[in-house]
């Protein structure tokens, strides 16, 4: 199979879309297909693509996004025609619904060709409510070929929007061989700047709004006047987030305040490392699909608190392999994790030790691959 892929965003740019675009992609190709991505990126100037042999069966052509969608597509939609004149495609993929999935079903459409959309999180209700853009969001699920949700939640919306019942079920995987508990480097804590008797809050990724980024401010500043307490974050705050994080914070740096930033880490088992830290992971999302952070997390033997956005509560069962606070009582996070750190030790490492089992054993990348390789079969006989 001759496949495009198209994604919005891909590594190595931070986040669960990415992340899940570049294992996909390998898996893809790891199956015997053979697969071109498209990533728009803001690392190029505008218009500007560059190509990546990754691989003898991959290779990346990376496109430098307008300031405007109605300017990046039909430049998307040049680069494919070209794309096509020099082969023969099998399938497009569009890896998020909008604007990627969006491209994709209109690339099948035009070139004749099979179409998936693979929704991926808040891509439905992003376009499903004003301003969001409802006519090209119910064109695109009625018009490509195969249907993905990384959850049943979004497979449910699906249906009740168009009436599908054909929709995929492709969950997300993780690699438990490097995320696992494993010793710490002793010079890491210091030089993250946790100060002796600190509890460390976890979070992992982009700091954004829709990962519960002000309920995680709150619950730090409610948690710290009880007992000292950091909140590290590994990745980033999203640029747009910064001055909203300083105003909610106070005077200060966010080290001040007890805000660790991370960074990009370079590698999975970095991350793993500092996931080790955390005395509580954190997920309070407002919405969400099946985050790949949190599975991370689990999988790196972390106790866990989420919210009931999305597909986490397909991950966490809670009280056996983690918390869950509801997205309406997120405002008594702080008592929820302060719960957590009071339960006895054995507890905590009964549901630890429960959550890891389940994502190593449910969400592993063996299973991933055989509904990839399903999904592949279902492509050609589209074709």
């Amino acid at each position: 199979m001759k496949l495009i892929f198209i994604a919005e965003r891909y590594p190595p740019d931070l986040g669960g879309v990415a992340t899940s675009a570049g294992r996909i992609s390998h898996a893809l190709a790891g199956l015997g297909a053979q697969v071109d991505v498209i990533a728009w990126t803001r690392t190029l100037q505008s218009g500007i693509v560059e190509e990546e042999h990754v691989a003898d069966d991959l290779r990346v052509f990376r496109m430098g996004r307008f300031r405007e969608w109605d300017s990046t597509l039909p430049h998307t939609m040049n680069l494919v025609d070209w794309l096509t004149s020099t082969m023969n495609y099998d399938a497009v993929w569009g890896h998020y619904l909008a604007p990627a999935g969006f491209a994709a079903a209109w690339i099948g459409k035009r070139k004749g060709i099979a179409s998936t959309v693979s929704i991926r999180g808040n891509d439905l209700d992003r376009d499903m409510f004003p301003p969001g853009d409802f006519a090209r969001l119910e064109w695109t699920l009625r018009h490509a070929s195969i249907i993905t949700a990384v959850t049943t939640e979004l497979a449910a919306k699906v249906h009740a929007l168009t009436g599908r019942k054909d929709v995929v079920y492709l969950r997300n995987s993780v690699d438990a061989a490097v995320f696992q508990p494993c010793a710490v480097p002793p010079e890491l804590r210091p030089r993250l700047g946790i100060r002796e008797g600190e509890a460390v809050l976890g979070f992992a990724g982009e700091l954004r709004e829709k990962k519960g980024l002000q309920f995680l401010l709150q619950a730090l500043r409610e948690v710290r006047e009880k007992r000292p307490a950091c909140l590290l974050v590994i990745g980033e705050v999203r640029p747009s987030e910064v001055v909203r994080v300083m105003q909610a914070l106070g005077p200060g740096t966010l080290e001040d305040n007890r805000v660790l930033v991370t960074g990009q880490l370079a590698t999975p088992a970095e991350v793993n490392q500092h996931l080790q830290l955390c005395d509580v992971y954190l997920q309070p999302s407002l919405w969400d699909g099946m985050p790949n952070a949190l599975l991370e997390a689990m999988a790196a033997g972390c106790g866990c608190i989420g919210s009931d956005a999305g597909g986490i509560p397909e991950i966490i069962e809670s009280e056996k392999s983690g918390l869950i606070v509801p997205r309406w009582k997120l405002n008594r996070l702080s008592k929820a994790i302060l719960g957590w750190l009071n339960t006895p030790e054995g507890t905590r490492q009964r549901m630890r030790v429960v959550a890891r089992d389940r994502v190593a054993s449910e969400f592993t990348f063996a299973r991933e691959r055989e509904d990839l390789a399903a999904l592949m079969q279902a492509l050609h006989r589209y074709g």
